[in-house]
């Protein structure tokens, strides 16, 4: 459904399902719906799914087969694009909820205070408003309360403004899951723009382990391997796969989840994922000085 413009930034919601979370889509829309300001334009894409009945002016997608999480946000954007066009993309997991009816209107503040802002990741918080340390982009997952500068972003809340990604590009269908966020962050900050993480815009989440989806450790450790071959200096690609490897094998995952982990990085390593475009020595500099250097 298409609003007509004002002097704000204009936003689009993208949902992506697998249809076994009806109850909690239903949630989630609703706590869209009761935003302050002028309502977004909501799409939910269903993964090779056929999509249960939406409220009104919620637009249905059912793609032909599971694309994967990058690529299906992308058909979002495709479709965003189709239909008008937003300032804002922002995606947000099919289990979640906003708690907060002020959330879009902080977004917009976020982007039309500072215009080269190009992606703001939000806290994840479970039931009881605690975050897992995996959901703070931060090394070590330090401070979940304290909002600033990052250099990646969570999958499961984000906001992204649209001309990051028409200068920037898609998020890399080849990923299929895991890692997209960081392969689009880098491009992002490698062109120039800030990425920020706000702890006062909140996705409440049920707790779960990453571990849950059956891809995890084959797929963690491809797209680390295709993440460094795509972006790193070639000086850094073998200082970073080796940091991520120590610290996997530190984290003494169960044997099948190491033997999968193993085949993912030789798939990372024998097959191509192009284009490679290292990042410019510069972007290394601003990713160190804002507390996460590309080679941990």
């Amino acid at each position: 459904m298409n609003h007509p413009r004002t002097n704000t930034p204009t936003i689009g919601v993208v949902i992506l399902t697998m249809g076994d979370r009806d109850k909690e889509l239903q949630v989630l829309l609703d706590s869209v719906a009761a935003q302050q300001g002028d309502p977004a334009t909501v799409v939910v894409l269903g993964q090779g799914v056929t999509l249960p009945p939406l409220p009104a002016g919620v637009a249905a997608v059912e793609l032909p087969q599971n694309l994967g999480i990058p690529e299906g946000r992308n058909a979002g954007v495709r479709w965003l694009r189709e239909h008008g066009g937003v300032d804002i993309v922002l995606v947000l997991d099919d289990d979640g909820l906003l708690p907060q009816t002020d959330t879009l209107h902080l977004v917009r503040e976020a982007f039309t205070t500072n215009p080269r802002l190009g992606i703001v990741g939000f806290r994840i918080a479970d039931e009881e408003g605690a975050s897992q340390r995996r959901h703070v982009p931060r090394l070590g997952g330090t401070a979940p309360l304290r909002s600033g500068p990052v250099t990646t972003f969570l999958g499961g809340a984000h906001a992204i403004r649209m001309s990051v990604i028409d200068e920037v590009g898609d998020f890399p269908a080849q990923f299929f899951y895991a890692h997209e966020e960081t392969d689009f962050a880098w491009r992002a900050l490698d062109a120039g723009w800030d990425i920020d993480y706000r702890a006062d815009m909140v996705l409440t989440h049920p707790r779960t382990p990453a571990s849950r989806h059956a891809v995890y450790y084959r797929n963690t450790a491809r797209n680390r391997v295709w993440l460094a071959k795509r972006h790193l200096p070639a000086i850094l690609v073998p200082v970073y796969l080796a940091s991520w490897a120590t610290y996997t094998l530190a984290q003494r995952p169960p044997a099948a989840g190491l033997k999968a982990w193993w085949a993912g990085f030789f798939e990372g390593v024998q097959v191509p994922c192009p284009p490679r475009r290292p990042m410019r020595w510069r972007t290394v500099w601003r990713m160190t000085r804002l507390g996460r250097p590309p080679v941990i």
